[in-house]
């Protein structure tokens, strides 16, 4: 199988998300967040109208195996989270090349991502204290990053004050643990070569690079809710990637709930029971974590 073969997805869950909620959200495209490596940064956001309160917001991060996807992905599921209150961004980060933008370059990005959305919080009217992170497949990779890590490349000093982690994460099939061998978790050979190509390294030669791309490995007691899914069928990412991050949560007493969905592959739920399972559950925990008081 080639890696551009299994870098889009697809699912029911986006389109009930959006079929559910979707209403008339501004819109406004290709907002530049930052530069590097030559490339500008871009993120599109999504809002309603809103004079009073500041409201809660969510990042966005799409998947491709780091080296595709596209932040239009997550557009249906976007509009339908800002016309139900939450001001939505769905970003792009730096795509993994044959000789360029290697680990830690994703990272960066979607932590910078985190700091220019508090940094513009009166512009858009939220609350940075309330900014949630969902992400699928690498996207949920680096969104669990975004609530286990603090910020790695803090050397811009328009952005030093903000903190990039956020309040709480939704994981959907995301590799957690990038040091497991092939008979410790059953990743695929394609799975393996993503990763390969991700660090530019195997793990013979560069044995803290993979650790350091492992959300698992920064877990402790500052890491924030999380909300994980999987597929118990995926080819890709093994069912075990999120279980042992989902028991690594559980043993430093970080509050965490796991869908595991029956027979489901690499991809959002393909049923609708599976799919109305997860949509409720996402807004329930979202609920809970940026809006109630």
């Amino acid at each position: 199988m080639r890696i551009k073969n299994v870098v889009r997805y697809g699912g029911i869950f986006l389109l009930l998300l959006g079929a559910a909620l979707r209403g008339q959200a501004q819109e406004e495209k290709d907002v530049v967040y930052g530069e590097a490596g030559g490339e500008q940064l871009k993120l599109d956001v999504y809002r309603k109208d809103n004079n009073g309160a500041p409201l809660p917001a969510l990042i966005a991060v799409h998947g491709g195996g780091w080296v595709g996807g596209d932040k239009s992905e997550f557009a249906d599921a976007c509009r339908g989270l800002a016309d139900n209150g939450f001001v939505t961004f769905s970003v792009n980060y730096r795509l993994v090349k044959e000789n360029a933008n290697k680990w830690p370059a994703p990272l960066d990005d979607v932590q910078r991502a985190v700091r220019w959305i508090r940094a513009n919080a009166k512009k858009y009217n939220i609350d940075p204290n309330r900014l949630g992170a969902l992400g699928a497949s690498a996207g949920g990779h680096l969104v669990a990053f975004l609530g286990t890590r603090d910020t790695r490349d803090n050397s811009d000093p328009n952005l030093a004050q903000y903190s990039s982690r956020v309040n709480c994460v939704i994981d959907l099939f995301g590799p957690t643990d990038l040091t497991l061998k092939p008979e410790e978790s059953n990743v695929s050979p394609v799975g393996m070569a993503l990763v390969k190509n991700l660090i530019g390294k195997t793990p013979e030669e560069d044995p803290a690079a993979y650790k350091d791309a492992s959300p698992i490995a920064f877990v402790d007691k500052k890491t924030v809710p999380m909300l994980i899914y999987h597929g118990t069928a995926d080819p890709l990412v093994p069912l075990d990637q999120s279980q042992r991050l989902y028991d690594r949560l559980k043993k430093e007493g970080i509050e965490v709930q796991m869908i595991k969905g029956e027979g489901e592959g690499h991809s959002l739920p393909q049923s609708p029971e599976t799919g109305q399972k997860l949509l409720t559950g996402a807004i329930l925990f979202l609920t809970l974590h940026l809006v109630a008081p």
